[in-house]
């Protein structure tokens, strides 16, 4: 199998487990992954478009429903009054630890077949691929600990 393939397909895997993780935790994939990116810190919507890969509209219809369940809330910008950054409730916190724990678990299971020394070499050939395209932290890492002040 080729590098393309490869990646492609090993996309369809994470994306699977996001979608697993989340009917777990009744949320859809997308409030999953919204809520990993917030356990870093509070982003403004624009940051978060950017990072999720999301158009002003999606990411507008995301918050809304996400903010509707009580797992986010707009709070205004201290460095730009005319902005909001949206941040994670308390709800959305418990929730976020308890979703990102089942995705790490089980995306953890996806490489089960391998060895020690083929786990660390694939984890440094894509921590690289992840370096050298400035892949925004959009998950962190997984024996890294959440900021306490969120």
């Amino acid at each position: 199998m080729g590098v393309v393939t490869a990646l492609v397909r090993s996309s369809f895997l994470v994306n699977a487990v996001y979608a697993e993780s989340g009917r777990e935790h009744g949320i859809t994939a997308q409030q999953g992954q919204l809520l990993c990116v917030l356990m870093v810190q509070p982003y403004g919507m624009r940051e978060l478009g950017r990072m999720l890969g999301l158009a002003k509209s999606s990411l507008t219809g995301l918050v809304d429903r996400s903010v509707q369940r009580g797992l986010v809330r707009r709070e205004p910008d201290p460095e730009d009054g005319r902005a909001v950054r949206v941040a994670l409730t308390s709800t959305g916190d418990e929730l976020a630890d308890a979703f990102y724990l089942e995705t790490c678990r089980r995306v953890e299971a996806l490489s089960h077949g391998l060895g020690a020394p083929d786990r660390e070499l694939l984890a440094a050939l894509l921590g690289r691929l992840v370096r050298d395209n400035e892949v925004p932290v959009v998950f962190m890492e997984s024996d890294e600990n959440a900021p306490t002040a969120r």
